[in-house]
This record gives structure tokens, C-alpha cells and sequence, in this order.
């Protein structure tokens, strides 16, 4: 019952729940406490509303903007508070006396400071919001960016306002106990003169030169720097915060390039979920703002996902554009119909070139090209299962996706039944599990059978730890576990030193990397790894969710795997260990392989899961695994050949398209020079990237 209120809710803990209730049955009670009237319960309900209150605040609970929605919102919660300890003074025969209309006073005045108070900060944030944010730029050099104000100030300012009431209604508290009216009105004169300090320390900050410059100063400061930078590759993104993982999986990549990269953001939510990188990064959330950049020397354009502000970049035809992807899998967002605006398609390996000419959706065949998945660089090719040790499956399904197809995801349908077999196996295994971080987001039952998932696995783990079979290394684990606090402890030292801006205006002034720093970061992260696996037992069954452990780290610790049909099966291939994949939407297995290619090297699971035992007997004996030779096969239809490295591939990839560009840019000023009228009026009405002339900051038309 109680987790189903939580998921009704939509909570984190039974701890979010209470504090829920103890909100929303706390001003009842208060009420109650007036009109009996209770000095002592009035005080007690009240202390428990607020740290209930500031609870919830400090959690970011869901359930404070839905009170907001239906009219009790923080400052309404906060006003009706202290009415209702005016009507406890009216029912104490208090009415008449001084403290009444002091109190009275001093809750009107401290209401009306909310406005400023509240304008204040918006403007601050506004004025302090720069039209372009960047990292690894250096903007320092060119324009003055002011140190923004003092987090305390900013940082949930309204809570920290509105919480000043806190000295008034206490004093006004003591002096219903003790009859006198000095208590109330030293907090009366605390609330109020606190409040005024607050709104006028505030008004600096939103004039002169405590202000960032304009947007016309920054974007001509921008355009300064890519004058002097002059990138040639660009990988542009936009999407949600929830799918930074699409651009963060190319950040390594980009970071190989033999061109001079930069990437292009369209949300700021996604530049703060980015990664940290070497790469320069420019976050751009206007569309005119970016049609205005001058990009002139880009010559390649890659798009890591199909999203409708593509087209801002798009328009440009002195670059080439290419769609990349984030992932190859045999869904139909690999063959998604919007791919044939580009000028290219890059596919891992034949398999997404034959998807393409399968599907008929417009992409011909020659823009297509294979460059390999340079990201997989990390995967480990099988070692075999040491002696002594359990063999360890991952299950990793993908999430339910926003169609309801239930052939989308296993977790539903099969989730339990595979981890029921898993768990249970004989001889035994260990289960990682580790699901979609979108699961649960569109789908109650998803969300409802990862939960029962994550039950099985944690109580048969603590099972096993109580079995005396299984015995392991203590002290062993006890130093992973020490060197592991000491490695997180030296990573948030090092990502706290210049990490934490006071906001988006600070992060861009002073975003520029220490490139000492971020590899001595990733040496650790790696470290991290190593250490983290060796922290607990090898047989104990685990739920991994969360940035890290990574799902390349579970591949090279497992010695098999289950999921479904998405670009996790394609990435597992790589390392050519036997894998198993659901036909969730029960197609059966002829037809299941026909549709999707990633899975004719699989062991085909049922929603049953009955046939788990053919996927465990190949990780016991690997000699006779009737498989093996197919998924060499199928990993270089997939992926490629393993020679030359994907990113060298990659890299021609980039190359050649570079030149198609600047061959079309160079026939295009011939055409233009010859004088020729007809050609000279065609070039002429295609819009091309501007060249920012000198001292030129306002941007031409979008048009």
C-alpha cells in the first residue's frame, strides 16, 4: 500500500511521503489549535509544518509544484500560517491589545516585500542569463564577465525569504505564554527589517557593472573567438536534459578528431548535464542567435539525433551535414525517414547500410558510409570465466519507449521471469542488473515491474551472502572499499576546484578545462572502476543504476548478457561473448531474426525465459558454444572490421567530407566570379553561412 501511494505521488521515499502528509494535514491541525485555542499544540503543529516544508524543499519534491498548481504554493502556505496565528491571538482575547495590530502590520508589510523581493531575483537571473554560454572558450580575454552574486542569496530565495517570518511568529508564540508583548515585537522588528536588508543587499546586483555586457557584446565576442578558432567539425545536439547520454557517448570521439571540433548545444539543461570535455562548447538556445555565428570555416556538421531544431543548422550549405546517431540497433529510429536531409548517413557496418535499402525510406545507398563505432574502443573481447569465480549476467533491457509496442522492452512481460531463472540457476551465476534510465517514464507497469526486479535481485543477494558456500576475501573487500572512498574523495576534490560557478554567466567565463586535471580525473575514474568491482564479492548479485558504474564497465565484467532490441545488443556484439535477446512481442524466433539483425547470433528468449539454459551452458563451456562462430560473423556485418580502428575511419570519414564541402564552396565563388548572370543570380538567393566583417555585432537576417 505504501508504495503505491509513493508511486501515486510521485516520491522518492516513505520519508518524502510523510513529510507530504505532515504538509497537508499540518495546516488543518494548526486551524484546530486556533480556535480551541492551544498556545503549546499551535507551536508544535507549526514547528512540524515547517521542517516538514523546508523537507520537501531541500528533496526538490514532486508535490511542490503540484501544491503550486492548485493554488497552495510556498507563499500561500506561509500566509495562511500566519493568519491563522492572528486568529490564535483573536481567540486568546488578545484582539485588542498592541501586539494584535503589531502583528497584523508586520505580516502585511512582510507580504509586500515579497514582490520586490521576488523581482529582484528574477531580473538578477534574467540579466545574468548570457544569449550564448559556453566552456572551453575563452570569452575572459573579451569581454568583462562580473563574479556572480553570493549563492545564499540566489539559492532558493524565495524559501529563505519567506522563512524570515520564522522570528515574528516565534516571538509573537512567547509572548502568547508569557503574556508580554516585548518577545513579539523584537521578532516582529527582526522579520521585518531582516526581509528589507535582504530586498536592498539584492538591488546592486541588477545595474551597472555588477551586470554581464548585452547579448549584441557576447555574441561579438563569440564571433571573435571562432574567427581565431576557426572549427572545422562540428557535432550539434538538442534535446531534453534526460538525453544528454546521446551527445556524451561522441565527447571522446570528438576529442580524436585530426579536424578542429567544436560542439553546438541548443538547451542550456543539457549543457549542464554534459560531461566534462576539451572540446569548446557552445550552448545556443536562440535560433537567430545561432543562424548569426559565423561558421564559416565548418566544413562537416554531425547530428546525433533527429530533432526538429536541426533545421536551424541545416540551412547552411557550406557545410555537409551527417546524421550520426546514438546508438545502431534494429529499431526504427535507425531508419528513421528524416535521416535523407542530410548529406550523408554514417553506419556502423553493412548492417545499417542493408536497414536503410530495406526500409525504402529515401536515404540512398550512396551517402551511406560505414565508419564503425569508434565509442566501443572500451569494450573487452571475452577472457573466459576464471576458476572459482560465478559466471556473471547482465540484464540490461531498454526502456518501454512511447508507442506501446510490448515488443519495446522484456522488463514488463519477462523482466521477472529471466531474473527469477537467473537467480536460481544451478550451477549459480551472478546477476547485474542494470535497466534503461528512461524505464518507468512513460509506462506505470514498466516502472512497477523494475521495481519487483530490483526487489528479487536484492533479496537473493542477501541470500547468497548468507549461504556458506559462498565465502570471500574480507579484508580484500575492506581495502577496495577504503581505496574507493579515497579515489571518490581525490575525484570531488578535483571536479570542486573551479567546478561549482555561482551560475550560467561565472560557468562561462571560467569554464575553460584543465586539461592536467580532466586526465588525471579520467586516470581515476578508471581507477574508480578496477577498485569498485573488487569492492564487494564476485558472486553477489548487484542493481547498477546511475552514471557509474558505466554499461561498457558491466560488459567487460560479464560473461554474458540479456536485453532487447536496442544498440546496447549491437555495442555487446563487440565483445563477442554470447548474448540473449526477448521476443517480448512473440513473433517467434524465424521471424524475430528476420526483422531484427542484431539478434541472428542470439539465444531467442520467450517471455518464459525457458530457454535461458542454452545462454548459461555456452558461459560454462565455451568450446561448445553453438554460436560462437556466428557472432564473429554478425559483429562484423554489425560493427565493421576490426582493422583499421573505427576511429581512423571516422576520422577519413571526416576528411573526404570536408573536401566535398570546400569542392561545392569553391565551384560556388568560380560560378560567382565568372560574372555569369544566371549562375550569379542562383548563388545568390541560397542563403550561406556570413562572415562576421570587423567590428560587426549585430547578426543579419534569420531569412
Amino acid at each position: 500500500m505504501i508504495s503505491t501511494a509513493i508511486r501515486v505521488a510521485r516520491v522518492g521515499s516513505v520519508a518524502e511521503l510523510a513529510a507530504a502528509a505532515l504538509v497537508m494535514l499540518g495546516f488543518p491541525a494548526l486551524m484546530l489549535a486556533a480556535l480551541v485555542p492551544s498556545v503549546y499544540a499551535f507551536a508544535a503543529v507549526a514547528a512540524v509544518t515547517y521542517l516538514a516544508d523546508h523537507y520537501l524543499h531541500r528533496k526538490g519534491s514532486y508535490l511542490i509544484n503540484r501544491l503550486s498548481k492548485v493554488r497552495a504554493g510556498l507563499s500561500i502556505r506561509f500566509l495562511i500560517r500566519q493568519l491563522l496565528l492572528i486568529l490564535l491571538l483573536a481567540r486568546l482575547s488578545h484582539a485588542d491589545d498592541l501586539i494584535f495590530y503589531g502583528a497584523v502590520a508586520c505580516f502585511i508589510a512582510f507580504y509586500g516585500l515579497q514582490a520586490p523581493h521576488g523581482a529582484l531575483v528574477t531580473l538578477i537571473r534574467s540579466r545574468r542569463r548570457m544569449p550564448v554560454a559556453t566552456r572551453n572558450v575563452d570569452l575572459k580575454s573579451r569581454i568583462r564577465i562580473p563574479d556572480a552574486p553570493p549563492r545564499r542569496l540566489l539559492h532558493r530565495s524565495a524559501e529563505k525569504m519567506l522563512h524570515l517570518d520564522l522570528f515574528a511568529v516565534v516571538g509573537i508564540v512567547v509572548s502568547a505564554i508569557v503574556d508580554s508583548a516585548v518577545a513579539g515585537f523584537v521578532g516582529i522588528g527582526l522579520t521585518v527589517g531582516l526581509g528589507c536588508l535582504y530586498v536592498l543587499v539584492l538591488v546592486p546586483y541588477v545595474r551597472g557593472r555588477r551586470t554581464p555586457p548585452k547579448a549584441d557584446v557576447v555574441l561579438a565576442a563569440v564571433d571573435e573567438w571562432l574567427a581565431g578558432y576557426k572549427p572545422e567539425t562540428v557535432l550539434y545536439f538538442s534535446g531534453s536534459k534526460d538525453s544528454a547520454y546521446q551527445v556524451n557517448m561522441w565527447l571522446e570521439t570528438m576529442e580524436r578528431l585530426e579536424s578542429r571540433p567544436l560542439i553546438i548545444l541548443r538547451e542550456r539543461a543539457i549543457l549542464n548535464n554534459l560531461a566534462p570535455t576539451t572540446v569548446p562548447v557552445i550552448c545556443v538556445p536562440g535560433g537567430v542567435h545561432l543562424m548569426n555565428l559565423d561558421l564559416s570555416t565548418v566544413r562537416v556538421a554531425l547530428y546525433a539525433a533527429n530533432v526538429g531544431k536541426n533545421i536551424h543548422l541545416l540551412r547552411v550549405p557550406t557545410m555537409k551535414h551527417v546524421f550520426i546517431g546514438h546508438g545502431d540497433s534494429d529499431k526504427l529510429a535507425s531508419v528513421n525517414p528524416y535521416s535523407k536531409v542530410y548529406d550523408e548517413v554514417w553506419t556502423a557496418g553493412r548492417a545499417g547500410r542493408d536497414r536503410y535499402a530495406i526500409a525504402d525510406v529515401g536515404v540512398r545507398d550512396d551517402d551511406i558510409v560505414e565508419v564503425g563505432r569508434p565509442q566501443l574502443a572500451p569494450i573487452q573481447s571475452s577472457r573466459g570465466v576464471p576458476d572459482g569465480h560465478c559466471p556473471t549476467v547482465l540484464y540490461a533491457p531498454t526502456w518501454e519507449g512511447w508507442d506501446g509496442n510490448p515488443g519495446n522492452t522484456s522488463i514488463v512481460l519477462a523482466g521477472e521471469n529471466i531474473v527469477k531463472k537467473l537467480i536460481t540457476a544451478d550451477p549459480p551465476v551472478r546477476v547485474l542488473y542494470k535497466p534503461h534510465p528512461f524505464t518507468g517514464t512513460v509506462s506505470k507497469d514498466a516502472g512497477a515491474a523494475h521495481q519487483r526486479i530490483t526487489a528479487l535481485v536484492e533479496k537473493a543477494a542477501a541470500e547468497r551472502a548468507a549461504d556458506p558456500r559462498f565465502t570471500a576475501d574480507r579484508a580484500a573487500q575492506e581495502k577496495a572499499k577504503s581505496d574507493l572512498g579515497r579515489i571518490e574523495a581525490r575525484i570531488a576534490e578535483l571536479t570542486g576546484k573551479g567546478g561549482d560557478k555561482g551560475d550560467e554567466a561565472e560557468a562561462t567565463r571560467d569554464g575553460i578545462v584543465d586539461v592536467q586535471r580532466h586526465e588525471e580525473i579520467a586516470r581515476l575514474r578508471t581507477e574508480w572502476n578496477d577498485v569498485y568491482w573488487r569492492s564487494f564479492p564476485s558472486y553477489e548479485h548487484r542493481v547498477i543504476t546511475g552514471a557509474e558504474p558505466r554499461l561498457y564497465d558491466c560488459f567487460n565484467v560479464s560473461d554474458a548478457m540479456v536485453s532487447d532490441i536496442s544498440s546496447v545488443v549491437s555495442d555487446f556484439i563487440a565483445s563477442g561473448k554470447p548474448y540473449a535477446v526477448t521476443d517480448s512481442a512473440e513473433l517467434g524466433v524465424e521471424e524475430f531474426k528476420r526483422q531484427n539483425t542484431a539478434v541472428r547470433a542470439a539465444t531467442i528468449l520467450s517471455n518464459g525465459a525457458a530457454e535461458l539454459g542454452g545462454l548459461l551452458d555456452a558461459v560454462r563451456d565455451p568450446s561448445s558454444d553453438p554460436l560462437a562462430e556466428d557472432r564473429g560473423e554478425l559483429k562484423r556485418y554489425l560493427l565493421g572490421p576490426d582493422e583499421p580502428k573505427s576511429i581512423d575511419r571516422f576520422n577519413t570519414a571526416v576528411a573526404d567530407l570536408a573536401l566535398k564541402a570546400e569542392t561545392r564552396n569553391v565551384g560556388q565563388e568560380s560560378r560567382a566570379a565568372a560574372g555569369n548572370a544566371d549562375a550569379a543570380e542562383l548563388t545568390n538567393a541560397v542563403p550561406g553561412q556570413r562572415v562576421a566583417s570587423a567590428g560587426e555585432t549585430d547578426g543579419v537576417s534569420a531569412g
